[in-house]
């Protein structure tokens, strides 16, 4: 079920609270849950807030983003409905900042690593040059035979 692009479950008299166990659906592009009796907070996930209010609509108790009405217990701002909290953004800023420091440090460790293990090893180990030039000698000369090749088969053909 996790594959699931679109759920249409509306006007089918369903109560109750909307099951956390969809904001998992990370394919679902269509979702329609309007004209039922669904109460409560509409789970955080990036998945279910990006829905239309529409997709929400005819359930008077339901609650949370992105519909205009807060939950019990939050607080009432003058921002868009479709703000996050701002206690969430700070989260986020820093979940963001800590992915992109990391992200860097280990490319620039990676791309450090890589490059000297490889070029490193070929400046200071004079047998694993001469080993890389004949190797790549080889491939320049297999290239060059699978093109000669094929182009006089070419030219045999026309």
């Amino acid at each position: 079920m996790e594959m699931l692009e679109s759920l249409d479950l509306s006007a089918n008299r369903l109560s109750g609270g909307i099951p956390g166990s969809l904001a998992h659906l990370n394919f679902l592009s269509v979702l329609n849950l309007s004209s039922n009796n669904l109460s409560g907070k509409i789970p955080l996930s990036m998945q279910l807030q990006s829905f239309n209010a529409s997709a929400y609509s005819g359930n008077p108790e339901l609650c949370g983003v992105p519909l205009p009405n807060k939950c019990p217990g939050e607080e009432k701002t003058a921002e868009s409905p479709n703000a996050a909290h701002p206690k969430d953004k700070n989260i986020q800023e820093e979940e963001d900042s800590s992915i992109t420091q990391g992200f860097y440090v280990s490319m620039g460790l990676g791309f450090v690593f890589g490059f000297w293990g490889v070029i490193g090893t070929i400046l200071f180990n004079s047998r694993s040059r001469h080993a890389f030039f004949m190797f790549l000698n080889h491939i320049v000369d297999w290239i060059y035979v699978t093109v000669a090749l094929n182009w006089a088969r070419l030219q045999r053909r026309l």
